[in-house]
């Protein structure tokens, strides 16, 4: 009997390979980095900020962070000054951690697609991964916890 197309198993379109990384602490160790920027923040605005308490709970957004530092009606204001030294204090002494460029590198070998997905203002990430030579096809930023199932 002749098989004809209604009879053929249907299959799902395939997908390429994509294959989602967090930034922070999964590719780059941007401790050295923010502890910096915040710094830079703290000496810039007159308040005490633990820098070391910081660093050791780096993942929710900015803003969160900073509600622990700044009264409520500061915060919109420190985060955008912030954002505004990050690039020349926290990106040269951020590193790569140990197979970061590999691991992305071979995703793309493989013909896949890499994506960073981090809770950070992506203009920032970018200038991470730029610096550090690591190239991921696309970077999403400012989402995080299970919103970076979005990207």
């Amino acid at each position: 009997m002749a098989s004809t197309d209604q009879n053929r198993p249907q299959h799902p379109p395939r997908h390429p390979l994509t294959v989602g990384f967090d930034l922070d602490m999964t590719l780059v160790d941007s401790r050295p980095g923010i502890a910096a920027a915040y710094r830079a923040l703290s000496a810039e605005t007159g308040v005490p900020i633990d820098v070391d308490l910081v660093v050791s709970r780096i993942g929710p957004p900015l803003e969160t962070e900073l509600a622990n530092w700044f009264p409520a009606d500061g915060v919109a204001a420190a985060a955008d000054r912030y954002r505004e030294l990050y690039p020349d204090h926290a990106i040269a002494p951020s590193t790569a951690l140990a197979g970061a460029r590999e691991a992305v590198a071979a995703v793309r070998a493989l013909g896949g697609r890499a994506i960073v997905v981090t809770a950070k203002f992506a203009t920032h990430a970018k200038l991470h991964l730029a610096h550090l030579g690591i190239e991921p096809d696309t970077v999403v930023g400012w989402l995080w916890a299970e919103a970076k199932g979005e990207a």
